[in-house]
């Protein structure tokens, strides 16, 4: 066995598939549309590969142009992919313990979020054991912009990923405090990028509110959220500081265990 891995390893890669994953590396870690020349010249290819590789990109939904500047980003299916690789590497174990000591702290349901083709998904949760709690099933895609978890994840998006968003998902409102215009969203966002946090004060449903931040891969990347949530008669404007700063820290005790450097 050992012999077939070493084996293995000394196989070269073939060169269009391993080009065509830098490319997509390269788009993922500048977290911006690139230019062809910029892909050719950090990657150190030819105008014409670099044109073809992007080319099959796109056919397979790997990538995308966009249509006024002509720059190239990360397609769709990335989120797909990026989705179930979470639960290759099992973020939920990192995090779950975490969830534990927010609920043994403050006696509230505590979950870990995703952000999946503009949709958030909860991947994990633990559940408060008071009567009256929050809950949310499990895998169900529910709209990003009404939560503090989904607007945590939204807040990391690029401005194209951004706009994308904005222009496939319609800004529905379930409550009279519900955020359902563009530019309120955006100005939203900027709040939640520097204060490094997200709120849900009866967005999604009346009488239920939030709290979440977010947790950042090896790479920097805002991939998960972790919030706390909880009827509204428990959660004072003073309690949701409290717990900003419970989630916060949750938030950047995961990051570090999954490596990131701050």
């Amino acid at each position: 066995m050992t012999q077939m891995v070493k084996n293995h390893v000394r196989e070269k890669p073939v060169q269009s598939v391993e080009r065509s994953l830098r490319i997509l590396e390269l788009m993922a870690e500048r977290g911006q549309p690139l230019s062809l020349s910029d892909i050719s010249h950090h990657l150190k290819l030819k105008i014409s590969t670099a044109h073809r590789l992007l080319k099959t990109l796109i056919i397979c939904g790997f990538a995308q142009q966009d249509p006024y500047s002509g720059k190239y980003l990360l397609g769709i299916k990335n989120f797909t992919i990026g989705y179930n690789a979470l639960y290759s590497l099992d973020i939920r174990n990192v995090a779950r313990p975490f969830l534990h000591q927010l609920v043994a702290r403050y006696h509230e349901t505590a979950s870990l979020g995703i952000l999946d083709q503009g949709d958030l998904i909860y991947i994990d949760q633990v559940e408060s054991e008071k009567m009256v709690k929050m809950l949310a099933r499990l895998g169900s895609r529910l709209p990003a912009h009404s939560h503090a978890v989904g607007k945590v994840l939204l807040s990391a998006l690029s401005e194209t990923e951004l706009e994308l968003f904005l222009k496939n998902k319609k800004l529905e409102k379930f409550t009279e405090n519900t955020i359902n215009s563009a530019e309120q969203l955006k100005k939203e966002l900027y709040t939640i990028r520097k204060q490094s946090y997200a709120l849900d004060l009866e967005e999604t449903e009346l009488g239920i509110r939030c709290v979440a931040a977010p947790v950042f891969n090896h790479l920097g990347h805002a991939t998960a959220a972790v919030g706390i949530s909880a009827p509204s008669s428990r959660v004072s404007s003073t309690y949701l500081n409290e717990l900003a700063g419970a989630v916060k820290q949750a938030g950047k005790e995961i990051s570090m265990r999954l490596g990131y450097k701050g």
